[in-house]
């Protein structure tokens, strides 16, 4: 018996790496691999071999028989093919006599021959064919079937801009949920329906889109590789968020039985890493409760996926947050920025503004002009704002936040004179509400990109 874990980890590492012949390798699974470390006690690693007539099969159902039903791992070839092999890991010091290792061929000769009857038995019926079956699935009792559940879908494909190839991926996506294959090996939901399209001729766009449309499974994982994969992934989950948000099943604490969790992270991971131009407001609906929940999605991502600062995150969102492509992009700007000496005496001389702004209840609407200011400091920020005004026009609709933030960074000095000798609040009306104003307007500007006053400074 190994008491230490890690002990049982280097065992099972060195013996497997020993079993092996030059040419093959073990199919990497960090997660098979730390379920063996705690399932044994001196764990001994086993070569056994299958027919490679099963190679007929495709890999991914014959890996998902050799992992999930069987805990063995998967070994290639140095071009990365499937060999007609596996290693399994005993639970004693040895097996002298290849009983172990025989029987653990049997058994997995039997999964193989169950998994290539399925696949044969299914391919007799179209996925096509399959989607007036759904009917009888039921998603969710107050949600309805699979099939009303695909015909939302659907729309939402197509709402998004989807073409044909999209929304006929989006038909078939559920209907591997009626094959046998999918009812003996549940793991291989989505995949095999885009195996069985594959096989039955549907357009690569189609096959893909299926195979890939439970993608990403969490945030380590990769978005689905297709424009119309990506589309009826996040169709797909923002039906089930829609609807589960809309009769009350909504997360709390560690119950989430619907994995709405993960379905709104793997929306934005899609929305951010696939550059799709969709707007939270249209993609969430009036729902005030599934956009905090969305955002709180949003904000992890952002923090925690891509590593900014949470005031930075916080100061991005709270000056917009509709497109996430575009907070990426005022995010990547503001990081860029922080780091230059103008950045932080900004912030907190832009917290006073809005102090200002906000004690005075002033929201702007008068007329200013240059030649209304009469002292320098304020002739000086005025013209700043010209600066900051005209670079917004030229680099905002092109999304180029960095010259923009680095022109309104340069207005720092300009700021520090102004609050150095002019009285905003004066007791004249006209110059304080002209002064409001001027002040008012840089506000604006800044807030094209980020609130200032959220971020944290020394």
């Amino acid at each position: 018996m190994l008491v230490a874990a890690e002990e049982r980890r280097r065992k099972i590492e060195n013996e497997i790496r020993a079993l092996l012949p030059d040419g093959l390798r073990v199919k990497p699974d960090p997660a098979l691999l730390e379920t063996l470390v705690y399932v044994t006690e001196f764990p001994a690693p086993i070569l056994g071999s299958f027919n490679d007539e099963y190679l007929g099969l495709p890999e991914e159902v014959l890996v998902t028989v050799m992992r999930h039903h069987q805990k063995y791992f998967s070994v290639e070839d140095s071009s990365g093919r499937l060999a007609p092999h596996f290693v399994a890991v005993m639970n004693t010091s040895a097996d002298p006599d290849g009983l172990v290792r025989a029987g653990n061929e049997r058994v997995l000769r039997a999964r193989f021959n169950d998994a290539r009857f399925f696949w044969e038995f299914d391919q007799r019926k179209k996925l096509a064919e399959r989607v007036a079956d759904l009917s009888h699935v039921t998603w969710q009792a107050q949600l309805g079937s699979y099939l009303e559940k695909t015909n939302r879908v659907i729309a939402l494909v197509r709402e998004f801009g989807g073409n044909e190839h999209a929304a006929r991926a989006a038909q078939l996506a559920k209907c591997d949920l009626t094959t046998e294959m999918v009812k003996e090996f549940p793991e291989l939901q989505g995949v095999v329906g885009g195996l069985y399209a594959r096989a039955q001729g549907e357009p690569e766009p189609v096959w893909r889109a299926v195979y890939e449309h439970y993608k990403p499974a969490g945030m380590e994982d990769s978005i689905p590789s297709t424009p119309e994969g990506r589309l009826v992934s996040l169709a797909d989950k923002l039906d089930t968020l829609r609807g589960c948000f809309a009769i009350g099943l909504i997360p709390s604490g560690s119950k989430d039985p619907f994995a709405l969790r993960r379905a709104a992270q793997g929306a934005v991971k899609i929305l951010v890493e696939g550059k799709l131009a969709l707007g939270l407001s249209r993609l969430l609906g009036d729902s005030e409760p599934l956009r905090e929940f969305f955002l709180d999605r949003v904000r992890y991502y952002f923090k925690d996926v891509c590593g900014f600062r949470y005031d930075e995150v916080n100061a991005v969102l709270a000056a917009g947050c509709d497109h996430l492509v575009d907070v990426e992009s005022r995010l990547e700007a503001l990081q860029a920025v922080r780091p230059t000496d103008n950045f932080e005496p900004l912030a907190t001389a832009f917290k006073r503004i809005k102090n200002i702004l906000k004690q005075a209840d002033y929201h702007g609407g008068e007329p200013i002009q240059e030649q209304m200011f009469n002292l320098s400091a304020e002739v000086d920020l005025y013209r700043e704002f010209v600066k900051v005004a005209d670079a917004a026009r030229t680099h905002l609709p092109k999304l180029e936040y960095l010259p923009l933030l680095q022109v309104i960074a340069s207005t720092r000095p300009a700021v520090d004179r102004f609050f150095d000798q002019v009285l905003v609040m004066d007791s004249d009306e006209q110059r304080r509400m002209r002064r409001l104003e001027l002040l008012h307007r840089i506000n604006v500007q800044f807030n094209a990109i980020a609130d200032f006053s959220e971020i944290v400074t020394q």
